[in-house]
């Protein structure tokens, strides 16, 4: 069957030659998924906790509409700032030592949040939190692209992944209750420092050596060119990078936007209680995660059923993102049900999100899968940071949550420009 990334498609169930190498079997790797998913579960519960809790940290600390961006924005500074030397050592050191210490890195960042007294000290804490959850998208991208060939990749990309939507559910119905009955500092406290059981079975299941050994032949690289700056001036000089970054950004704005201000807008707008506000939160992040192997599996298939890689991937990253505008009338609805509802459907834009990981995989060098997904979150991540500033600006000038709301999903669809016409074929780059 023709491929246009060159690659022929791999039966199901064969595991790929880095896998096979470190004795990974089938039912073993798609443990190793499953880990993968738990983590990143963890990961989102840890970093969206202080969003749920956003409404009582305020009331506490007498925090205005800027001053509550500039803390949700505190995590994203570092988190973003590491993802470049985070995925380099992702393509370069031991997987499984790297992700169990940045994994208890941020736990004890999170557990110990909850014991801070002052919101300096709460920010210093969510910067360390930042640098310990960096390792989950270029860390889970690289150890998918060692375990699976590239057609089989959509559904494991979308499954890890769909693990950071399930902790923002869990969030929104445990969260509320932990801060009611606990209230939000113990509630850190038991959230970060329960995760550390999570160590146990990865130490256990993962292999000790899981390398990059089915790399294409390349030109031989100075050693003083394999630096943090390669990855920079990659981002500068390569195409296919550039276009993912952009288009990553406009993504994560929009998916920043619902993360750091659902809640919030849930309570101070529709004017629900934390507990209800809570729980509605949860089903738009529910949607977008089922959504996400749901779109990877879909695209799969269309691969293996003759479709190009190229078309398959990104026909479904535009209709998926095309869901993105009802955001707009939601924000302009009359009643809380009818905003929800709209929500929900603007959340399946999930679908897009294990093919917007293929494509990066499917894009760059075997080697380099790591640091290029480390480029491309820092992307993500800079909007991360910026959205929820622009956003309490908006807030604050209109004293509404319209404008911000519109930029998110016209920023979203934006984007779509960047994967059709910057980013090209999906095949492996050169550079």
């Amino acid at each position: 069957m023709n491929r246009m990334n060159g690659a022929t498609n791999a039966r199901p169930g064969v595991v790929n030659p880095a896998a096979a190498a470190a004795g990974v079997s089938n039912e073993r790797r798609w443990t190793i998924v499953g880990l993968l998913f738990t983590a990143s579960m963890i990961n989102y519960m840890d970093r969206a906790t202080i969003s749920m809790a956003l409404p009582a940290i305020s009331h506490d600390l007498g925090l205005g509409p800027a001053a509550k961006g500039e803390l949700l924005s505190a995590f994203f500074a570092s988190y973003a700032l590491m993802q470049i030397p985070i995925g380099w050592c992702a393509d370069r050191f031991n997987l499984k030592w790297l992700y169990a210490g940045m994994f208890l890195l941020w736990s004890l960042a999170q557990g110990f949040s909850g014991l801070v007294a002052s919101l300096a000290a709460l920010t210093t804490c969510r910067v360390i939190l930042g640098i310990g959850e960096s390792i989950y998208l270029p860390g889970g991208s690289k150890i998918v692209s060692l375990l699976f060939p590239p057609a089989e990749r959509g559904l494991p990309s979308g499954l890890f992944d769909f693990g950071t939507r399930t902790g923002l559910v869990i969030d929104g119905i445990l969260i509320p209750w932990l801060i009611v009955h606990q209230g939000w500092r113990r509630m850190l406290m038991l959230v970060g420092f329960s995760a550390l059981l999570w160590l146990v079975p990865w130490l256990v299941i993962f292999p000790s050596r899981l390398r990059g050994l089915n790399r294409a032949p390349r030109p031989a690289v100075p050693k003083a060119r394999i630096s943090f700056s390669r990855a920079a001036w990659a981002l500068i000089s390569n195409r296919n990078l550039m276009g993912i970054c952009l288009g990553f950004f406009c993504f994560d704005y929009y998916w920043y936007l619902l993360v750091n201000w659902l809640p919030d807008y849930l309570v101070t707008v529709r004017h629900l209680t934390i507990l209800r506000a809570g729980f509605y939160a949860s089903l738009p992040f529910f949607v977008f995660g089922i959504s996400e192997p749901v779109g990877g599996w879909i695209a799969d298939r269309l691969i293996h059923r003759g479709m190009s890689e190229t078309r398959a991937r990104k026909g479904i990253v535009t209709v998926a993102f095309l869901t993105g505008l009802l955001l707009i009338p939601a924000a302009r609805a009359e009643s809380a049900t009818t905003a929800i509802l709209l929500i929900i459907g603007g959340s399946l834009v999930g679908l897009a999100t294990g093919n917007l990981l293929t494509i990066l995989q499917a894009c760059a060098p075997s080697d380099e899968v790591g640091i290029w997904t480390g480029v491309e979150n820092f992307a993500g991540n800079v909007a991360g940071f910026i959205a929820p500033l622009i956003t309490g600006f908006l807030i604050s000038w209109t004293g509404s949550y319209f404008p911000g709301f519109a930029l998110a999903a016209v920023t979203l669809v934006a984007g779509l420009l960047a994967y059709w016409f910057i980013v090209g074929e999906l095949r492996p780059s050169s550079s």
